[in-house]
């Protein structure tokens, strides 16, 4: 079962009895799965949604609320869409119920947005409206870098009054177009929370943290993973380049190398992963980690400067050969 399966299948379970939230509930739900039809010249009432249980519960609310009786249609699906959707119509009396629920204005007009009593009503109210629309027409997909819990709207004035719903029950939302339709978009982890939480999928709320934190541990421990590899070849790399001209400026200089400077290239060349105070430490006596790289440095000036002279590669030269041999050697 997908999230947005369980959100649904644990909204459908959510009975407020007060008369403001269920109408707040229906008429939003009624809106974002369908709309106003006009069928042999009357108005009817109709919404679609993916869940024979959800349709159930569309009729029971309008039958108990409004006194009218619906009737449920299974539509197969289409070429334009998959999966079968169920179809909650209301032909006699359609025109009643819509100026009842709002979807009509007292001119007979089509409301393109949401009847402003609803919009301005109470937080619980507000969450109703967030339920029903998501009911209608939400999705949730699973945590990460694309997470988002979204509504798609009828049109930009619903998705307009979407977002100022969310905002006034303290959630963060947005609205936007995909190709041509308007959404209605929730990003924030938290925020993606906390509007579950507050339409009453209590239970996939926990659920849909918990493994975003487990995610969000898992990734954090592969980031130290790879910084710790990157740091580890880098220090391979340097450990190769080092030593690739050292040996270059011991071949250069032969039996001219000072003997303090032999000994400290040397050292270098035996203990090829040590640091600087590693190789101190190797010493006879024993020298400072500052003392060995300014050993080391004057050696290679000194090669660097002879090669100069001689018309000979100097010790940057093997650093190359010496990369291209270790590549191959742990390839």
């Amino acid at each position: 079962m997908t999230l947005t399966a369980d959100v649904k299948a644990e909204l459908i379970t959510v009975r407020d009895p007060r008369p403001t939230v269920r109408v707040a509930e229906s008429t939003a739900l009624l809106r974002f799965a369908g709309g106003l039809h006009s069928i042999a010249g009357r108005v009817a009432v109709e919404a679609e949604v993916d869940s024979p249980i959800i349709a159930k519960r569309v009729a029971r609310d309008i039958a108990e609320i409004y006194g009218v009786r619906p009737e449920i249609a299974h539509v197969q699906a289409s070429g334009t869409r998959d999966g079968d959707f169920f179809a909650v119509r209301v032909i006699d009396g359609g025109e009643t119920l819509a100026r009842q629920t709002g979807l009509l204005d007292a001119r007979r007009r089509p409301v393109r947005g949401l009847p402003n009593r609803l919009t301005t009503g109470a937080p619980h109210d507000l969450a109703a409206v967030w339920r029903g629309a998501f009911l209608a027409t939400g999705t949730l997909s699973e945590p990460g870098r694309s997470a988002a819990l979204e509504v798609t709207c009828p049109s930009g004035e619903a998705a307009m009054a979407l977002v100022g719903a969310a905002h006034r029950i303290g959630v963060a939302a947005k609205a936007r177009e995909v190709r041509g339709v308007p959404r209605v978009v929730v990003r924030e982890p938290d925020a993606i929370k906390g509007m579950l939480v507050a339409i009453g999928a209590v239970n996939t709320a926990s659920e849909w943290d918990q493994l975003r934190q487990r995610r969000e541990v898992r990734a954090g421990v592969n980031r130290l993973v790879n910084f710790d590899d990157a740091n580890l070849r880098r220090s391979a790399q340097a450990a190769v380049a080092a030593c690739a001209r050292v040996e270059r400026a011991l071949e250069i200089l032969g039996e001219e190398v000072p003997e303090h400077l032999r000994q400290a290239g040397q050292l270098r060349l035996t203990h090829r992963d040590a640091s600087l105070d590693e190789l101190g430490q190797h010493a006879d006596p024993p020298l400072t980690k500052d003392a060995v790289a300014g050993r080391i440095r004057r050696l290679l000036a000194m090669a660097d400067k002879r090669a100069e002279q001689e018309g000979i590669p100097g010790t940057e030269a093997a650093v190359a050969a010496a990369e291209a041999a270790e590549a191959a050697r742990t390839a």
